[in-house]
């Protein structure tokens, strides 16, 4: 079986979970199908790039996306099947579907209508970003969710979706990547002190991964500890200059605030997640995250909203703590994270436990093999030889 694996990100040039969900995932595949990865961006020795069309130079970043579709759906010609993910890729799918009469296989990572605050960043082309992921999702062949709760967002987002087309195959972790550093070389590099508790976050600045409402906790967080904020890439300056302005007042109330802006190797990513007490998933929405893994696996405790698929991953009580997220009760949300976190901050033995639990779930139950496999026999069943 040969595959073309349609994708926005693909390394060196990954900044959120479906890249990362791509680049594993191609790696177990290869050992199960031919796979042709297609991406954007510069020339790759692994993949085929593909860059938008120069007379759209001063377009809509949408319009950019779409010329690189049609690059994209123009040099599949020889495969047998077409994958995408996200939105960026999906039309890429849907044309090469129609072109070349092979069956295309999606990947839902996150849903277009639970992201209106999109708008902000990407004005009319959001309206388009909407149409690309609707059209491409209601006629594809098979539709992969990374969660039971994705399953639940994707029907009830795309109606006219026959319900037999939408497969769950959930996200993985490589456990060998991601296992306990328990050296101190990073945090010594970056002024973290590894004698005090830490509170960690990692992830981009949008409204979807809810940093504000992590900030906001924040300010009732136990005084001993230390908050590590690994994020950068700020969908819009105006979200950006907020969460500067709520860096600033919070590090006029408490030492220990340590905002790290630039994306970091993997490796260090590990020793911070290593060394902290806990670490905090905040978002609003969440199909299933990958980072709540990549936490787990390093041995640490998390304290997550209970939103998407997080419960999916997340043992509330066993391995962390689920925190609901209500938009209709001003402040609460914050307070229950704040709680969480003081909880197990001041149980230190218990957030070992919770995070040594975790990290058996993880390899237990979320490796990538497992993965690659079940997505093998979602492709079958798009042939029509599963």
């Amino acid at each position: 079986m040969r595959v073309a694996m349609l994708t926005r990100e693909w390394p060196p040039d990954i900044y959120g979970g479906a890249g990362v969900h791509v680049d594993f995932l191609a790696r177990e595949l290869g050992a199960l199908v031919d796979v042709d990865v297609h991406c954007f961006g510069e020339p790759r020795d692994d993949a085929t790039a593909h860059t938008p069309a120069v007379q759209l130079a001063e377009a809509n970043a949408t319009l950019q996306t779409l010329s690189v579709d049609l690059s994209m759906a123009a040099a599949v010609g020889e495969a047998e099947l077409v994958h995408s993910h996200t939105w960026y890729a999906n039309m890429g799918g849907h044309i090469a579907k129609l072109l070349h009469d092979i069956p295309h296989v999606v990947t839902a990572h996150s849903l277009e209508p639970r992201r209106p605050w999109k708008a902000e960043q990407l004005g009319g082309g959001y309206a388009v970003s909407s149409w690309a992921e609707r059209t491409a999702y209601e006629a594809a062949d098979a539709v992969i969710a990374v969660s039971d709760g994705m399953r639940t967002d994707i029907l009830d987002a795309y109606p006219a979706l026959d319900p037999d087309r939408v497969h769950v195959v959930r996200n993985g972790i490589d456990t060998q990547l991601y296992q306990p550093d328990r050296d101190t070389d990073v945090l010594a590099r970056l002024g973290i002190d590894p004698d005090r508790p830490s509170v960690i976050f990692v992830g981009r600045i949008t409204r979807q991964k809810g940093v504000p409402h992590l900030l906001a906790a924040a300010h009732q967080f136990h005084p001993d500890a230390q908050l590590i904020l690994c994020a950068g890439a700020p969908d819009t300056a105006e979200l950006g200059d907020l969460t500067r302005s709520e860096v600033e007042a919070l590090k006029a109330e408490r030492d220990g605030v340590h905002w790290i802006h630039e994306m970091l190797p993997r490796p260090d990513i590990v020793q911070l997640l290593t060394h902290a007490t806990v670490f905090v998933c905040p978002s609003v929405y969440e199909p299933l995250g990958i980072v709540n893994l990549e936490a787990m696996a390093c041995g640490t405790a998390v304290v997550a909203s209970a939103v998407g698929g997080i419960p999916e991953v997340v043992d509330d009580g066993e391995t962390g703590i689920l925190v609901p997220y209500d938009e209709t009760r001003p402040g609460t949300f914050e307070q229950r994270i704040a709680d969480g976190v003081n909880e197990l901050l001041t149980d230190p033995d218990r957030a070992k436990v919770m995070g040594e639990l975790g990290r058996q779930r993880v390899v237990a139950d979320f490796g990538w093999d497992t993965v690659a496999e079940a997505t093998v026999e979602v492709y079958r069943t798009a042939l029509g030889t599963g």
